[in-house]
């Protein structure tokens, strides 16, 4: 226990809240690239569709799907200081190896030089031949990605609930996932703009170096609360308000909780509640973090590297990060002024998110006008969905010992993993197809691919609602999980 006593309480909780959110930008920005740079830079030298972009997307959702059914277990094992600094280095280590996917798909195919590849014939088989061994290069880098990246979320969750009480975990969580909209919104500034200067492989390799620099500030910032030199005696009895602190006190230290079993946890309806809500809504996160810059390119003509390109992604996240802020203290409000339970707190402050992403249904419409709707509007679907995410993840905390958070949290990440990969897979295929059909496939009055793009809108704009009604089903109210 630390024995500093100071009646003025230290913040240190909210430095590892800062670090877990650069970990989360850094994240988001290493998995974006590919989708800044897929379309006007590398799929003219591979030849790819809409089809191949969708199979690395979707493959990338699984290889993450799966690793996140063991992230959890590996962070609950290895502790948070370790795991998270292995979660690291691998998918920083996956970043950096796109880069070479390049140089291997042009050796491999017996070409001179990366112009070669691109001089090839489309649609002839010297073309499918370079898009199918390119594409499998890109899968092995993006499962390398998936297999780190799949880390963060069990052990910053895992994290906020050592340095947070459960009335300030649904707003830590919201500033830290903001770095997902942040990593989102730094990403269309700086990526195609590396991609055009010094080539798409050197945006992957100074993304992908920022997970190192990360490295160093974790391993000079982090301990447990009652470990850490820089946590006082007044902040330690703050974060550990929710526990029997005079027990803490006499002891020494926290009491060790059982550790719930792997196949154990899914015989509770509250880790169904979360797999359901995670499986329902982080495809939609996902599809729009993959395709915004592709939609724009192919709806409007505006190339990621483009000013107004630029422009648009950068304003759709803008609103994100700035709204998605507020979605942690919404809860905060309905169990400090309203007397409400967390769980029923955060409960109703994500029925009221779950309405936002209905305005998706509005982008294509509008969009005829100007592509400025559809940015505004998906930004602020965007939104609701990360003021949705720090709430579900949330749930967790409220339901769960401490000591199964990184194993539920990665069981619900598998979830919205398989959700991911069905949505963009899916869609892939959908665009493709709908593009050859062009005017003999038609929806809502969209032709061809619009069309197309409708119809997944749609079911992005009602998927948070029908979520959010099965969880509430299944967990009608507060009932939290006990390790027998």
């Amino acid at each position: 226990m630390n024995s500093v006593t100071t009646t003025k309480m230290s913040n240190w909780r909210w430095v590892i809240c800062a670090l877990l959110f650069l970990a989360t930008t850094v994240n988001y920005m290493d998995r974006q690239v590919l989708s800044l740079t897929w379309k006007d830079f590398i799929a003219p030298e591979f030849h790819w569709t809409d089809s191949d972009y969708g199979t690395i997307t979707g493959w990338f959702s699984i290889f993450y799907a799966i690793a996140n059914l063991f992230a959890g277990k590996f962070i609950d094992f290895m502790g948070t200081k370790k795991g998270y600094l292995i979660a690291i280095f691998v998918w920083s280590t996956g970043a950096v190896l796109h880069a070479g996917c390049g140089w291997a798909a042009m050796n491999i195919e017996g070409y001179d030089s990366i112009d070669a590849l691109r001089m090839v014939q489309a649609g002839s088989d010297a073309a499918v031949a370079i898009a199918t061994v390119s594409v499998w290069l890109f899968l092995s880098c993006r499962m390398v990605l998936a297999l780190g990246e799949a880390g963060n979320f069990p052990a910053a969750i895992k994290v906020t609930a050592e340095y947070f009480p459960k009335k300030d975990r649904a707003f830590a969580t919201s500033i830290f996932n903001s770095g997902a909209s942040v990593g989102a919104l730094a990403a269309p500034a700086t990526i195609p703009l590396l991609a055009r200067a010094w080539g798409w492989e050197m945006a992957f390799i100074i993304i992908g170096v920022l997970g190192y620099v990360w490295m160093g500030l974790w391993i000079w910032a982090y301990d447990k609360p009652n470990k850490n030199k820089r946590v006082n005696q007044a902040e330690l009895n703050y974060i550990e308000q929710d526990a029997d602190i005079a027990d803490v006190q006499n002891k020494g230290e926290a009491k060790e909780e059982k550790t719930i079993s792997f196949w154990k946890c899914f015989t509770f309806k509250q880790t169904w509640s979360f797999i359901v809500g995670k499986f329902m809504t982080d495809g939609v996160w996902w599809f729009f973090l993959f395709w915004a810059p592709a939609y724009f390119s192919d709806q409007y003509n505006y190339t990621s590297d483009s000013p107004m390109g630029i422009a648009l992604i950068f304003t759709l996240y803008a609103i994100v990060t700035v709204l998605s802020i507020g979605g942690g203290y919404l809860p905060k409000y309905f169990v400090e002024k309203k007397g409400m339970n967390p769980y029923a707190g955060r409960m109703r402050a994500m029925l009221i998110f779950a309405f936002f992403p209905l305005l998706g249904l509005f982008a294509q419409p509008l969009g005829a006008y100007s592509a400025w709707y559809p940015a505004i509007l998906i930004g602020l679907l965007g939104a609701g969905h990360q003021a949705w995410s720090a709430n579900i993840f949330s749930t967790v905390g409220d339901m769960f010992p401490k000591s199964t958070i990184g194993t539920i949290t990665g069981i619900g990440s598998m979830a919205g993993g398989v959700g991911s990969f069905l949505i963009n897979k899916g869609s892939g295929m959908f665009f493709t197809w709908a593009d050859g059909q062009g005017a003999a496939y038609t929806f809502f009055g969209f032709e061809g691919k619009p069309a197309a793009y409708m119809v997944v809108f749609c079911i992005c704009a009602v998927a948070y609602l029908i979520g959010w009604c099965i969880m509430k089903t299944l967990v009608p109210k507060y009932k939290p999980v006990v390790a027998e």
